[in-house]
């Protein structure tokens, strides 16, 4: 095989990886961004009073906290766009 197809061909595999990871990316973000409007949304008084419940919150609160604000905002921003596509009942 020459040379310039099996470049080509670790081309055409290197693009169809970052494509894979763009799509992963962006499930990843509206994942991110729903957590963060359930986190926005919650009333910590209404939260049942176990202490598993109390940490799992606190863990999210706190891997959301840790995000660069970028990231939390496309976040946000890919959540926002499929909210706004939904039907209004």
């Amino acid at each position: 095989m020459p040379v310039h197809e099996l470049r080509d061909d670790e081309i055409h595999l290197l693009r169809k990886e970052v494509e894979m990871l763009m799509v992963e990316r962006q499930r990843l973000l509206q994942a991110v961004g729903a957590a963060a409007v359930l986190v926005a949304n919650l009333d910590s008084d209404t939260l049942p009073d176990d202490e598993d419940t109390i940490d799992a919150a606190e863990m999210l609160a706190e891997q959301l906290n840790g995000l660069a604000e970028e990231t939390l905002k496309d976040a946000l921003e890919s959540v926002r766009a499929e909210m706004d596509e939904r039907p209004v009942a």
